[in-house]
């Protein structure tokens, strides 16, 4: 939609980076643009370490691989062999937590939400209780890799890529299968944050199915038979697909990966198996059906990134708070230099001119844990690129994906304290949202969430 890209606050930003550099002095119009992308103050102080892209260039039709970038070299061969070797490989669940949450996130994202069909508390619960039923079957066989009865073939001579399917609920189905009784504290929506521009038909949903697979034929297959299973009781409401890199062409696929706007995006996230995931991630309390269990917030985020890019490299850095050549913090020196993406971020450091290394509104500054009690969150986004709109402007961005014990400690309160003030809202607009209780694995021999509908 037109009226997502405001033009007005970012036509001149590189004119504005160029006379904050170049100490000149800066116009109102351009004054206004920088203050609202978080650049002024930083003056030329800010130290970005150089990087080199991962092109491939041919030279008399002989493939030439370009310099590996910093953030890439600490692979190691056995280990980027091995993480190639997983991504195409099957996943077998713990038990305990549904795959798709702790797992390395695969190149490709099909995320559906679903609308029941049914009406009336009793026929709800039955529907209800149907499509998690067929689901959690039907997710078992394809995540091993096999067809389902009666199903199209259409991913013969494929392996399982990593494949995962991931089910949650929705806080509207609970209401309307009479189940208030059973929605936890915890789930609360997710209240309105100042500049959503949010499209209600591409947000909610009474049921939603994460799948995620390293090839994008196996993840739209196994959606598309995850939708035909459940056509009797659930429509789709709304789909969004994503991509990041591919286990293949990454120079070291177990590196963070990169947004479309180049940063390195999940510096930081607690890592599987430890005592902070799981404070973080999975729920400890409350009813029984959601104890090992976590919440997903979705949240589909354009990016303008035509005006991102009229910023240069080191205007970026500093709107985020991490270099864009190797996601270092601005507080630390840049790999090479004794830095590394993993050094926690100095928020009282201050650059050679005296001003705050990280300014005040860096996006790194206001999201970062210290700032929110501790409390972190998984963050499993996606980017995507939809196209055109109907004005003919770009559609691209991120799906942000996060999992957490505590959406009302964790996203909620973040999100507060970046809508209120965060660099980077200059160049992002949130346009769906969506809340999700997602149940821990299915008892054996049973179905996810099994415990709403008092089965044993």
């Amino acid at each position: 939609m037109s009226d997502i890209v405001d033009a007005a606050d970012v036509t001149d930003v590189a004119d504005a980076t160029d006379a904050v550099r170049e100490n000149r002095p800066i116009g109102p119009h351009r004054r206004r643009v920088l203050r609202g992308a978080g650049l002024l103050g930083f003056g030329g102080g800010v130290a970005i370490g150089g990087g080199l892209g991962g092109v491939m260039a041919l030279d008399g039709g002989v493939a030439v691989a370009a310099e590996r970038p910093q953030e890439d070299q600490s692979g190691g061969t056995d280990r980027v062999a091995a993480v190639r070797r997983e991504a195409l490989a099957g996943v077998v669940g713990d038990g305990r937590h549904q795959p798709g949450i702790a797992d390395r996130p695969p190149a490709q994202l099909v995320f559906t939400a679903y609308d029941l069909t049914t009406s009336g508390p009793a026929a709800v619960r039955t529907s209800l209780a149907a499509v998690l039923r067929t689901w959690t079957a039907a997710a078992a066989v394809l995540m091993r890799g096999e067809p389902l009865d009666g199903a199209e073939r259409d991913t013969q001579g494929l392996g399982p890529a990593g494949l995962t399917i991931t089910i949650g609920l929705g806080a509207s189905a609970l209401r309307r299968a009479g189940l208030d009784a059973q929605i936890p504290a915890e789930f609360a929506d997710i209240p309105a944050m100042p500049g959503d521009q949010l499209d209600l038909a591409r947000s909610g949903g009474d049921l939603g199915v994460q799948v995620c697979a390293e090839d994008p034929m196996v993840a739209v297959s196994a959606s598309r038979q995850m939708r035909r299973l459940a056509a009797q009781d659930a429509r789709p409401r709304w789909i969004q697909r994503g991509f990041l890199r591919s286990a293949a062409a990454a120079f070291n696929p177990g590196s963070t990966p990169r947004n479309l706007m180049g940063q390195i995006d999940g510096t930081d996230n607690p890592g599987p198996g430890t005592p902070r995931f799981d404070r973080a991630v999975w729920v400890s309390s409350g009813p029984e059906w959601m104890r090992d269990g976590s919440y997903l917030v979705c949240r589909r985020i354009r990016m303008l990134l035509d005006a991102w890019a009229r910023l240069d490299e080191t205007a970026q850095s500093a709107v985020i708070g991490r270099r864009k050549s190797d996601g270092t913090a601005l507080s630390a020196p840049p790999v090479g230099q004794g830095g590394a993406e993993t050094i926690q971020p100095d928020f009282t450091a201050r650059a050679a001119d005296g001003s705050l290394a990280i300014a005040g509104n860096a996006h790194v500054r206001l999201s970062h844990p210290s700032f929110h009690g501790g409390i972190a969150m998984l963050r499993r986004g996606y980017s995507y690129d939809d196209g055109l709109d109907s004005a003919g402007e770009p559609d691209a961005g991120l799906f942000f994906a996060a999992y957490q014990a505590d959406p009302r400690t964790a996203f909620v309160a973040v999100q507060r304290t970046l809508a209120a003030g965060d660099a980077l809202n200059t160049f992002i607009r949130h346009t769906s949202s969506a809340l999700f209780a997602v149940p821990p694995a299915a008892p054996a021999g049973g179905f996810l969430a099994q415990g709403l509908f008092g089965a044993g």
